[in-house]
């Protein structure tokens, strides 16, 4: 049987096809359309024009419209043609003049057109791609703020800055888990009352449950059944080493590590958002009086990607922790206590090749017993700074940009 290329080749030979460089794009519509993400794609030699000397095209031909878009395969300059900088962020596509001229002599419409973009990424006129969805669960950071402190009864702290550098990743266990790792999560704060808080790794997860672990039927009426899911998750830390000056007194804390289970009261569909309750014992060292302790804690917290494309996101917190096992140390209670809260908002302002700059506002509080010979006393921080993410990939819920 003869292949279709062959019988294209022949029908072009004979006059019954047209050559692919006498094939002309129809006018440009507004706004022109996009070729489709994933759809077969096709690299072709089309005839000449002005703006695409070249001719070169990638084409996809849909058989129910009996139209072939055909998007440049190099970028425009500023002056609307053709550079020599090909495409990016395109799979490769393979030779399809033979396709084309089959099309074409079916009486197909080619008609100009951007080239598909992944999801998360939008392409211009021009054929440039940029990233437009951005995942901050997901990403590399390093960042800077101002961190001013103020604590009850003492003089200001305004000339504290901070920075943070941190690597974040998560990833699906099938469509009911969501697993979270934090590595080398760091804030380093100088100036007035200065500290370190450096974690090397943490790792949690959310589930959702299918069977309900309590059912609850009351028969007022016609027998109603109601469902309780517990999603209930484990959250762990290891390593983390807290330096802190305050009042003129150095502390240092090294917690070996911290097993908790979490238990969500809301999680979004796709697990990224949620409110969560979680408890659990910490093993600590007291680095400074070289002790061990026994340090159980509870925290609320949640952490909310508030719209599809990432750009804003919120979090807060507020934990409590009490110390045992501890040995006298003077000036400090036995079996001191710390409470912390803290809420944080972060906005992607712009992005530097296509890695997001965002604004991070925050404010935090602390009261703390275990800091010997410094009065236990409530210290407000309201910081604002920015943050660079040095890789930041689209959400796994990304949208084609022609869809938007």
């Amino acid at each position: 049987m003869m292949t279709a290329a062959l019988l294209a080749l022949l029908l072009s030979q004979a006059g019954g096809m047209p050559d692919a460089r006498s094939i002309t794009l129809a006018p440009p519509e507004s706004p022109l359309p996009f070729l489709r993400h994933g759809a077969p794609t096709v690299c072709a030699t089309l005839g000449a024009t002005q703006q695409v000397p070249s001719g070169r095209y990638r084409v996809q031909c849909d058989e129910a419209t009996r139209r072939c878009l055909a998007a440049p395969e190099n970028e425009l300059g500023v002056d609307g043609t053709e550079s020599d900088r090909p495409i990016e962020r395109v799979p490769l596509c393979g030779e399809g003049t033979q396709h084309v001229l089959q099309r074409a002599a079916e009486g197909y419409t080619f008609v100009p057109a951007i080239a598909e973009a992944a999801p998360g990424w939008y392409r211009d006129e021009r054929g440039r791609v940029m990233q437009f969805n951005f995942d901050l669960h997901r990403r590399v950071w390093l960042g800077g703020a101002w961190a001013p402190l103020w604590r009850r009864d003492e003089e200001r702290a305004l000339s504290r800055g901070r920075v943070d550098f941190g690597i974040v990743t998560e990833f699906t266990g099938g469509k009911k888990r969501l697993h979270r790792i934090h590595l080398l999560e760091t804030e380093l704060v100088l100036g007035a009352q200065s500290s370190l808080d450096s974690t090397l790794l943490r790792y949690d997860n959310n589930v959702q449950q299918d069977t309900p672990l309590v059912r609850v039927t009351t028969f007022f009426g016609k027998p109603r059944r109601g469902d309780l899911t517990f999603n209930m998750g484990t959250w762990l830390e290891v390593l983390r080493l807290e330096l802190l000056n305050r009042g003129g007194a150095e502390a240092s804390f090294l917690t070996i590590g911290t097993t908790h289970l979490t238990l969500d009261l809301w999680h979004s569909g796709d697990l990224a958002s949620y409110v969560r309750v979680r408890a659990g014992p910490s093993l600590e060292y007291d680095r400074t009086h070289h002790f061990a302790m026994f340090v159980p804690g509870a925290a609320l917290e949640g952490d909310f990607t508030l719209d599809a494309n990432g750009f804003h996101h919120l979090t807060f917190g507020a934990e409590a922790e009490k110390v045992f096992l501890d040995k006298e140390v003077s000036g400090r209670p036995r079996n001191p206590e710390r409470l912390r809260l803290r809420v944080g908002y972060e906005l992607v302002l712009i992005a530097i090749n296509d890695q997001p700059v965002s604004l991070v506002l925050d404010g935090r509080g602390q009261w703390r017993s275990d800091l010997a010979g410094v009065a236990p006393v409530w210290e407000w921080s309201a910081q604002s700074g920015l943050r660079f993410s040095l890789w930041a990939p689209p959400r796994r819920s990304a949208p084609l940009a022609s869809a938007r």
